[in-house]
């Protein structure tokens, strides 16, 4: 076998070298988000809390969905989180207490729409695709009987961004039922849309 010419082989390195650096190349989101799970196995709620990964570019995003088990597959009681890094999925965290979260509610737990739902309300977050984002926190999927998904809003104070972010929900994954805003440790309905 004979060897590359000279400037075949500096073509081969060109064609190596730029083939690695465009595998390199990611395309980084916004803010930081970490992915969390709630499973009720412990005395604790705070011990059944765990954050699983944390990830800031749209390719590591994809990496992780295609590794995670769909929300209709997990156990009834198991939650899934994707909130902005250094947010507590929990009420109590400092920059939750002040707010509340749109309910979008599903009739059973095996609901290949609430999988769906589920996605496109992540991509919607970390998207940024919400004209006031910044006081979005992240998002809840709580698999019950009767299960749901909560988009978690840091601040009550501003009603105009609340409702258009509910509003772009129902619009952006075409809920044609009533979603409705609780503010966090309520059962009371502050909004309907």
């Amino acid at each position: 076998m004979t060897e590359a010419a000279p400037e075949m082989q500096e073509t081969m390195n060109q064609t190596d070298d730029s083939k690695s650096s465009l595998e390199e190349i990611k395309h980084p989101l916004e803010h930081t988000w970490s992915f969390w799970m709630f499973t009720n196995e412990k005395r604790t709620w705070e011990d059944n809390l765990v954050k699983l990964t944390t990830f800031s570019t749209v390719e590591d995003y994809w990496c992780l969905y295609h590794h995670m088990k769909v929300p209709s597959e997990l156990a009834l009681g198991q939650d899934y989180a994707i909130f902005k890094n250094n947010i507590r999925p929990m009420w109590e965290d400092a920059a939750n207490i002040k707010g509340g979260r749109w309910l979008i509610s599903f009739d059973k737990k095996r609901n290949i729409n609430m999988d769906n739902i589920w996605l496109f309300v992540i991509l919607l977050l970390i998207g940024e695709n919400f004209e006031h984002s910044h006081v979005i926190s992240g998002a809840v999927v709580n698999v019950r009987v009767k299960s749901k998904i909560g988009v978690w809003i840091s601040d009550l104070r501003n009603k105009a961004a609340i409702m258009e972010i509910g509003q772009k929900l129902k619009d952006q994954l075409g809920i044609h039922g009533r979603i409705n805003f609780h503010k966090h440790n309520s059962t009371d309905n502050l909004y309907t849309i």
